[in-house]
């Protein structure tokens, strides 16, 4: 009965944050849709296989390295010097990478540094007078490097905050500046129940400039005139601003062969609807995992699975993880995670 309470409790508290923290925009978002108001789109592509097996359910169970992500103040969970590498096969020959790594700063705070980049390789140019293409390539390519600090402040709570240098270009074209994520972390005593709760991608706007925004007019004939250039000045845009409740506990706390954890999240975004995860985390003997999760708001990703593996001898922790995520139109997302830990 109390672990059904406490399953209960997890679902009905994010929900029922979502619920509060929605009214106030409801209105706005009945009138006009927020899809497309925000750039940035790359940073709101879920890290870890561990996390999207569980439908991106993790901003309260965060207690890894990819907690820089979901919530910073998971960082204050890692044991040791921890690494960890992410692959994504995305639609349309895309790919998403995250690779990150953290040290201890003295006994209660840790320290991290991240990159996180989007790329899709050569793109053949094409244009109204060569359909098939020019014999020149251009590419998409995103960067984000993050620096994180956080730390236990109690046995009970913690934090985290991760300032990221974001890069975005497209050709001879680009976009840079800084944003900010925040996060929180309640533990308590009851069934290992966790409360997080994280703001993302606070910062200033941005606005792409490059070499394919400045034009060249050739002087008319006979005039005397130079060439001049023009400057097309691009529009000012934001990244996608995230709010993220999420809570998780252990139905099994005292096994310590059988271990399952629940969770739920609650997402609300700037550019997009709500969005709700529920997942499920279940672990034999602390060495083979499975995985489920459910995504509701989200256009593309519902359904969720995953599993992995762990070994640990001596001073070492290690661990590779895989998920794999249906779309509704683009076929299936794969995701690889390598993670190891010296303590």
């Amino acid at each position: 009965m109390k672990r059904l309470l406490v399953s209960a409790l997890c679902a009905a508290s994010v929900l029922g944050s979502g619920t509060a923290f929605a009214q106030s925009s409801s209105t706005a978002a009945d009138e006009q849709t927020k899809v497309g108001s925000a750039g940035g789109q790359f940073l709101k592509i879920g890290v870890g296989a561990r996390a999207t097996g569980m439908g991106g359910a993790y901003s309260g169970l965060s207690n890894d390295i990819t907690s820089i992500y979901w919530n910073s103040a998971g960082i204050a969970d890692v044991e040791g010097i921890s690494a960890n590498f992410s692959y994504t096969q995305w639609f349309a020959g895309l790919s998403h990478n995250f690779v990150a790594a953290s040290m201890p700063v003295g006994e209660q705070y840790r320290a991290a540094i991240s990159i996180t980049s989007f790329t899709s390789g050569d793109i053949p140019v094409t244009t109204l007078q060569n359909p098939n293409g020019t014999g020149t390539n251009y590419s998409l390519s995103d960067l984000a490097i993050g620096l994180t600090f956080g730390g236990k402040l109690t046995d009970q709570f913690s934090f985290g905050i991760t300032g990221k240098y974001v890069q975005q270009s497209f050709s001879s074209v680009s976009s840079t500046g800084v944003v900010f994520d925040i996060g929180t972390m309640y533990r308590t005593d009851l069934q290992g129940l966790r409360i997080g709760f994280s703001i993302n991608n606070l910062g200033s706007e941005f606005r792409y400039s490059g070499q394919d925004l400045v034009a060249t007019t050739e002087p008319t004939t006979g005039l005397g005139q130079r060439p001049t250039e023009t400057e097309i000045v691009a529009k000012t845009y934001s990244m996608p601003l995230s709010f993220r409740a999420g809570i998780a506990a252990d139905v099994f706390e005292d096994d310590e062969v059988n271990k399952l954890v629940v969770a739920a999240d609650f997402e609300t975004l700037s550019d997009a609807p709500e969005q709700y995860a529920i997942g499920a985390e279940y672990t034999w003997n602390d060495f083979v995992s499975v995985r489920a999760g459910y995504r509701v708001g989200q256009e593309q990703l519902g359904v969720a699975a995953g599993a992995g593996l762990k070994y640990e001898s001596g001073g070492f922790k290690g661990s590779i993880d895989y998920s794999i995520n249906p779309t509704t139109d683009f076929g299936l997302l794969n995701r690889l995670s390598l993670n190891i830990n010296l303590y």
